[in-house]
């Protein structure tokens, strides 16, 4: 890769490469263990750098965890419901891969950092409006937001907590076990009212 050449240009790579070392430390540590200079020394700046072009830990932080929102806003009113099922499989897929570094990061301190907390609340409140929307049944938005704590569940066990039954699941279990999990949860609860 050419180096850049520019006085921005270099400015934006110490840049970005702060913000992937951040990501990674962030992922590791969550906000309270994470230090600047563990973020320097993992990006290959002096620790000033950091600060110079995030401003503080804090500020950092903000910048690392932002979630892309990319297919998750798919979702509207006129979806079907093979289309909700086939949207929820997608992001069960994409779950039970490796998370990107912005979402360990978020997730490893979400408990502990108010921050973290509200960027949090704040991306799986869209996610469960989004499924609600589309889903426009009776308890939509409950039920959308069992789906996805049931996700976030999953996402942490596996990942962050490393549960054995779950970090070798197969694709045959995927098929077999968690598709239909899934659409169960999805299902609009049989109508009650009697002719």
């Amino acid at each position: 890769m050419d180096e850049p050449t520019t006085r921005a240009a270099r400015r934006a790579a110490t840049a970005e490469r702060i913000l992937r070392a951040a990501q990674a430390e962030f992922g590791e540590y969550g906000l309270e263990r994470a230090t600047v200079r563990g973020v320097a020394q993992r990006a290959g700046v002096d620790p000033s750098l950091v600060l110079q072009h995030y401003g503080s830990k804090s500020g950092l932080f903000t910048v690392a965890t932002q979630l892309h929102r990319g297919s998750a806003d798919d979702l509207d009113a006129s979806s079907t419901p093979q289309e909700v099922a086939e949207h929820l499989f997608e992001i069960l897929g994409i779950r039970l891969n490796t998370p990107p570094p912005e979402a360990r990061a978020l997730a490893r301190s979400m408990l502990t950092a108010p921050e973290a907390t509200a960027a949090m609340r704040n991306f799986l409140d869209e996610r469960v409006q989004n499924l609600a929307r589309a889903d426009g049944g009776p308890d939509a938005e409950l039920r959308a937001a069992l789906t996805v704590s049931s996700i976030l569940g999953l996402t942490i066990a596996r990942h962050f907590l490393e549960l054995e039954a779950l970090t070798d699941i197969s694709e045959e279990q995927i098929e077999t076990i968690l598709r239909p999990w899934l659409t169960a949860a999805l299902a609009a609860p049989p109508s009650t009212e009697t002719t």
